[in-house]
């Protein structure tokens, strides 16, 4: 699975007197909240700067401009999401499945869904960098549901991990449309007990 890194990065921030430091993943951190909320057509330059406690200059010498840090944003929420989502998989795969669906439905670390979903609708049909990072961002999640299903084989459950993906992903809409959590949990435990029958009756043997 490919992951793009984003590695901690001390950076100094020009200015009158001493310089102060930032920590690159920090501020991209911050950023990623502010188009979270926002959007990134919404958030102004001021938002940025003000969230990621920089100036201008700071800002401009890191990132480049407004989209040079959503990109940079995005990699980091992309890996990040990615190593999440492979820690649960670590479980049993008969008990890690509805807990990964969940993870991805239901998000505990934004009411505001994920956040490279968000980008996609909103820049994806006008800016092909968007569209092939949130590509690859579903396509890594595929492969780890893939390998959660069939850790010999993932090749074999490549087409459930996709509709998985497609399922948890899609759920999304539910939760922003006011959806109640536990009705959102009671549609993917369908949703999986027509995907995954034999694995949704293993579980609830076990029960």
């Amino acid at each position: 699975m490919k992951r793009i890194a984003t590695p901690p990065e001390k950076t100094s921030q020009p200015g009158p007197g001493r310089p102060r430091g930032f920590v690159r993943e920090e501020a991209l951190a911050a950023a990623l909240d502010v188009f979270w909320r926002q959007g990134y057509e919404a958030t102004s330059l001021d938002d940025l700067t003000e969230a990621m406690g920089i100036s201008r200059s700071s800002f401009y010498a890191c990132f480049g401009s407004k989209r040079g840090v959503l990109l940079a944003a995005l990699e980091a929420y992309s890996t990040a999401a990615q190593e999440r989502l492979s820690a649960l998989s670590e479980e049993t795969p008969g008990a890690a499945l509805p807990v990964m669906l969940e993870s991805i439905a239901i998000p505990k670390e934004s009411a505001n869904g994920c956040m490279l979903v968000n980008c996609i609708t909103e820049l994806a049909p006008h800016d092909p960098d968007v569209t092939e990072m949130g590509r690859k961002h579903l396509e890594a999640l595929e492969e780890v549901f893939a390998r959660a299903l069939s850790p010999d084989d993932p090749a074999a459950s490549a087409d459930t991990a996709r509709a998985l993906v497609s399922l948890a992903i899609g759920t999304l809409t539910l939760g922003k449309s006011g959806l109640p959590p536990e009705r959102i949990r009671a549609s993917l435990d369908r949703a999986t007990s027509l995907l995954l029958p034999a694995q949704t009756e293993a579980a609830s043997l076990a029960e």
